[in-house]
């Protein structure tokens, strides 16, 4: 099959089932800091955590601030995933896809804190696949905003309407869409997205193969 694409996965919901332990994570921090908030799922989908610190405890706090307790609570974060069975997160069929795919040019694209996206790739093994990784403190506009997936595909040095990215989110999809590429949407959490190529459950869909025969098809220069 010949191969003249790149493919440039989110972090949170596609390499990993992260969102559950994220939630956790806030709910347990902005409980040591005196904050009840039932809905942080719905407000952190997608979000960096300069916009959801601000939004949950204050836009009045100082930009110091504001990082702090973005970087305590993914330290919290981390430190629960350390702990964790790791089998509990891994995403059905993704590392034989990797395996499968070996040759195919791959990038993280993340709003994630970089050194959460450093610990994931390194927790999972996933290290070796993604020589690039771009996250939203690299470029000037996180998601929705495209410049992750444009830098990536850059760095992938591969023309954006030949990556295929892997979203979960609202957010990310619009990001990729601005971006101009495919899309493959990835349902792993409970949110809405619309406008993807292709929709899968996990990797391990039936569908994706056939789709992504069709996708190298199309990018075999003429």
């Amino acid at each position: 099959m010949h191969k003249n694409i790149a493919m440039i996965f989110d972090l949170d919901g596609v390499l990993i089932h992260s969102m559950p332990l994220h939630v956790l994570a806030w709910q347990q921090y902005l409980a040591g800091v005196g904050v009840c908030c039932e809905d942080i799922e719905q407000r952190m989908h997608g979000r960096r955590n300069s916009e959801l610190v601000r939004d949950l405890l204050g836009d009045h706090l100082a930009n110091d601030l504001v990082m702090e307790h973005g970087a305590a609570k993914e330290r919290l974060f981390r430190e629960m995933l350390l702990k964790a069975d790791l089998n509990q997160y891994r995403v059905a069929g993704l590392l034989e896809f990797l395996q499968r795919h070996e040759d195919i040019p791959k990038a993280v694209g993340s709003n994630a804190e970089p050194p959460n996206v450093d610990f994931v790739l390194d927790r999972f093994g996933l290290r070796p696949f993604f020589p690039v990784t771009v996250n939203g403190y690299q470029v000037r506009r996180p998601k929705p905003f495209p410049d992750i997936y444009l830098k990536a595909a850059e760095l992938l040095r591969t023309p954006p309407g030949d990556c295929i990215v892997f979203e979960d989110s609202p957010t990310g999809v619009e990001a990729a869409r601005a971006a101009g590429t495919r899309i493959v949407g990835v349902d792993t959490t409970p949110t809405e997205f619309h406008g993807v190529d292709l929709r899968i459950h996990d990797f391990l869909d039936p569908q994706l193969e056939a789709w992504l025969e069709a996708q190298t098809a199309l990018s075999i220069p003429a």
